[in-house]
């Protein structure tokens, strides 16, 4: 199968690809073409949608684990057989290097891969009872209708970090996907037909509206579960509105993460965890770094070594040979990262390289020194290729620095002291720590953040019990 059988434009209900009565363009930020038109759908159609995935979900809830296990294990083999499609697809639309694009789909099918296996270890258990005539058990369900919201960041492995859990749980499940990355997550639906998943199981439902289809969404009494990765703005209005039918929530919000480097740190390692937690995707991820905490005694010699390692990534259309850093998403993102330096700068943080628009949508990977607490890029979230370096004294001003923030998603910190390393990652107010790793995120381990950088975790058995009702069984009058 070449990538143009694996793109398609149409929205995906019921088991069948529907047109839609309008289309929206979707556009390679790289290039400003448009890569394809695909069908934008009204509310109406949203809630047909919800419907048929009720429907389905009447007799999807009582399948045989093995089933459902053997679903997510056909899914898995087509995304790994379709590995350079999906991510020739992803990179056409989303503009990340096609190497990030690859690794993306092997960590994507990583969630399928897990909870095909986790789907048989949903085990319930047996509770000793006041009286030997009771017997009390617990047993897990799927929770029902799934409503699924996925960003444009990570096109693919956003998706199937909700909906493999989702099905091994026995859910139904409605995607809405980002409208600049639609296609990636209407190839897995191609993929998810092919594997043979029933009528309805699966939806994906495409278009503009996104205030319209999120209302809908969390509103609708007969989805019983959303989850939704995006910014933490768009987060509580769905919180809100998925209140008034108290609905199960999972939200993966915004994040401002530090990166802490202590004076007994292995620099050399610091600064390649560093070019990886930073520029992966152009800087443009939830746990991407925002602020870089230096000791005092060795910011010099960090930021040089970082510095020079900066100067050696290669921008340019993602599709190109050995090009690490991509375009912006859009307009509006490089308009916020140009706000941010430029802020920064006047509030007299000083440019050790970049600092400047090349062309489009591309943007230097820029590393700012002597970053004061009052910038902007202190408290917001740039989601682009900047690295801004702020100094510290002590461990507890590093941790003060570090916590001031509304957000606590994820925080990295490099140190060879133990007692420092123990201390620093009990301190921290995150939900994820990479203690001298900047590589932190894999389909065993529970991904999500604390204060208003959402609830709930993905990944691991902590994401299959997001999609879990627990029921609680007391038999009585039993008779020995």
């Amino acid at each position: 199968m070449n990538m143009e059988k694996l793109k398609t434009n149409k929205a995906y209900i019921n088991g069948e690809w529907i047109e839609g009565a309008g289309t929206f363009d979707v556009v390679n930020p790289a290039t400003g073409s448009v890569v394809e038109k695909v069908a934008d759908l009204t509310v109406s159609e949203v809630h047909n949608a919800i419907e048929a995935a009720h429907k389905a979900w009447l007799s999807f809830k009582v399948s045989d684990v093995v089933q459902r296990a053997a679903m997510l294990e056909n899914w898995y083999s087509l995304i790994k057989e379709h590995k350079q499609e999906l991510a020739e697809i992803m990179t056409l639309e989303s503009g990340k290097s096609l190497t990030d694009s690859l690794g993306e789909v092997d960590y994507g099918a990583s969630f399928v891969q897990w909870f095909a296996e986790e789907s048989k270890r949903c085990y319930g258990e047996t509770i000793p009872a006041p009286k030997m005539t009771n017997k009390i058990l617990t047993i897990k369900q799927g929770i029902g209708v799934v409503a699924a919201i996925t960003p444009w960041n990570f096109p693919l492995a956003m998706v199937t970090r909700k909906v493999a859990p989702a099905i091994a749980a026995g859910c139904t499940v409605i995607l809405r996907p980002a409208s600049q990355t639609p296609l990636t997550a209407l190839a897995l639906a191609v993929l998810a037909e092919k594997a043979g998943w029933p009528a309805g199981v699966f939806n994906v439902v495409t278009g503009t509206d996104s205030s319209g289809m999120g209302y809908a969404l969390s509103t609708n009494p007969l989805v019983r579960k959303l989850s939704f990765t995006g910014s933490t703005s768009v987060g509580k209005v769905l919180m809100k509105q998925a209140a008034d039918t108290v609905k199960k929530i999972s939200l993966e919000l915004g994040g401002n993460a530090p990166f802490l480097v202590f004076e007994d740190a292995h620099i050399e390692a610091a600064v390649e965890g560093a070019i990886f937690a930073k520029f992966r995707n152009s800087g443009q991820t939830c746990v991407a770094v925002n602020r870089f905490l230096i000791q005092d005694s060795i910011f010099d010699k960090f930021s040089q070594r970082l510095t020079d390692a900066v100067k050696t990534l290669k921008v340019g259309n993602g599709l190109d040979s050995g090009v690490q850093i991509g375009p912006l998403i859009n307009k509006k993102g490089l308009d916020k990262v140009q706000e941010h330096v430029r802020d920064a700068v006047d509030k007299g943080a000083r440019v050790l390289t970049g600092g400047r628009v090349i062309e489009g949508l591309f943007y230097e990977p820029t590393v700012l020194a002597d970053v004061p607490k009052t910038a902007l890029i202190a408290k917001e979230e740039t989601f682009g290729p900047v690295v801004s370096l702020f100094r510290f004294s002590t461990e507890e001003e590093a941790i003060n620095m570090a916590n001031d923030t509304e957000f606590g998603l994820a925080a990295y910190f490099y140190s060879n002291d133990i007692h420092r390393c123990w201390r620093v990652a009990e301190a921290l107010e995150a939900g994820m720590v990479g203690v001298n790793e900047g590589r932190i995120s894999f389909a065993g381990a529970p991904f999500g953040g604390i204060k208003e950088s959402g609830v709930g975790r993905e990944g691991s058995r902590y994401g299959l019990d997001e999609y879990i009702e627990l029921k609680y069984i007391n038999f009585g009058a039993v008779k020995g």
